[in-house]
């Protein structure tokens, strides 16, 4: 092998070992785009050598979509093969671990009648709501990885032709994924250790709010009392550790979905539905977005916060040190699940059950009645800077430093 076969190697047995980490006889399913084929097929054999029982792939192109938006009639994005939800639910039920492969194209909608994409985004999401279910909850182990497009490289590095610009995409994702480490798996290992320690700190205190503070945020984010803090990764419901997301830098709550009140500015772009959303600002009162504006992507965002009757609260507030992996390779991906991992962000729409005590096991009623966000929809959106300050709020009203600077205040 050469010395990319061999990170790609390396990458493939992060995916399986340390994403959905695949248990011996469990069933794994891979979503990804048909230009991504290379990737699965080796995916698939280390599965296979890692015991899965077997592994299906759910294949999609992205140029297809693309047709469709343009072409089909405004009926077809209201109906969504419902064989397809129930087998996605139904692999769930017997525990079968979910891996998904992006290779984004920054622009490929930009053309597309912003309401169209809103269509066909809300008929996924109403069908797909049991499987998903699976998912918010962490009953079953899932994980996403992300390989080059030509498109997405060029969006990245426009001064660089083609080839280069792929392969300087490649050498970023390995970089940010550890997969330049002597030992990939190990390295995960410490960092997940160290996302720990301060996961143990933040759940120990139980700050009952956030209060964030630079030139950029002015907000107060009330907690749950039964918040829980998560970061890395998590245990499935047999007990199996897995990372959702790779790479992650993250440590995440679900903020009580009517106490946020204040005003902030996205610090990054945002891609959503294809589309790109730059210098959102929000302002929120009682938890609600009460005004916004965007110099890009405006109808876009629109369209999003008017999903559904929570989509326009906050389901999740992430902490992300401004010196991070990603954030000093000092670009910007045009991908959340790097970007997010860049900057401290927030999230619309839904709240992960988990992050209150016993939430994986409450129905939607009472997730609602502990003030937690159940939209259909979750888009996070970075406001991560290097003044940004976070002060956490104690029981008896003292202010206790979390965030300086940027960093870790502790």
């Amino acid at each position: 092998m050469n010395d990319f076969q061999l990170k790609l190697d390396k990458y493939a047995d992060l995916a399986i070992k340390i994403g959905v980490n695949l248990q011996k006889n469990q069933k794994l399913v891979v979503d990804a785009p048909i230009k991504a084929a290379e990737f699965v097929r080796m995916l698939t054999y280390k599965a296979y050598k890692a015991g899965a029982k077997d592994v299906y792939v759910e294949w999609d192109d992205d140029e297809i979509d693309l047709i469709k938006y343009l072409n089909a009639p405004i009926e077809s994005l209201k109906e969504f093969p419902m064989w397809k939800a129930r087998g996605y639910t139904e692999m769930a039920r017997e525990g079968a671990a979910f891996l998904s492969i992006d290779s984004p194209n920054p622009d490929l909608l930009k053309d597309v009648d912003p309401k169209r994409i809103s269509i066909a985004a809300e008929t996924y999401s109403e069908a797909m709501e049991d499987f998903m279910f699976y998912m918010e909850s962490c009953k079953v182990s899932w994980s996403g990885v992300c390989i080059p497009s030509k498109e997405w490289a060029k969006k990245v590095f426009p001064d660089l032709d083609e080839n280069n610009a792929v392969e300087a995409l490649w050498e970023k994702i390995f970089s940010a994924t550890r997969i330049n480490s002597k030992e990939p798996i190990n390295a995960w290992n410490v960092h997940i250790d160290n996302l720990k320690s301060k996961l143990n700190y933040l759940n120990n205190k139980k700050y009952k709010k956030l209060h964030y503070k630079s030139s950029t945020a002015n907000l107060k984010i009330e907690l749950p009392d039964n918040h829980i803090w998560i970061g890395g990764g998590v245990n499935n419901e047999k007990g199996t550790y897995f990372i959702p997301n790779i790479p992650t830098e993250e440590i995440f709550t679900a903020p009580l979905m009517s106490g946020v009140n204040g005003a902030v500015k996205s610090t990054k772009p945002l891609i959503v539905r294809g589309k790109s959303i730059r210098n959102l600002t929000l302002e929120f009162k009682s938890g609600r977005i009460v005004n916004f504006t965007a110099d890009e992507g405006y109808e876009t965002f629109k369209n999003l916060i008017e999903t559904d009757e929570e989509s326009c609260y906050l389901g999740e507030v992430a902490l992300v040190p401004f010196n991070s992996p990603i954030s000093n390779s000092n670009i910007i991906f045009y991908n959340t699940l790097f970007d997010e991992n860049a900057s401290c962000h927030l999230a619309l729409g839904m709240a992960y059950p988990m992050c209150i005590k016993g939430g994986e096991e409450m129905s939607k009623g009472e997730l609602k009645k502990n003030d937690l966000n159940t939209s259909l929809i979750h888009v996070d959106f970075m406001i991560g800077s290097p003044d940004l300050n976070i002060d956490g709020e104690t029981v008896d009203g003292k202010y206790e430093p979390i965030f300086r600077n940027g960093d870790w205040a502790f």
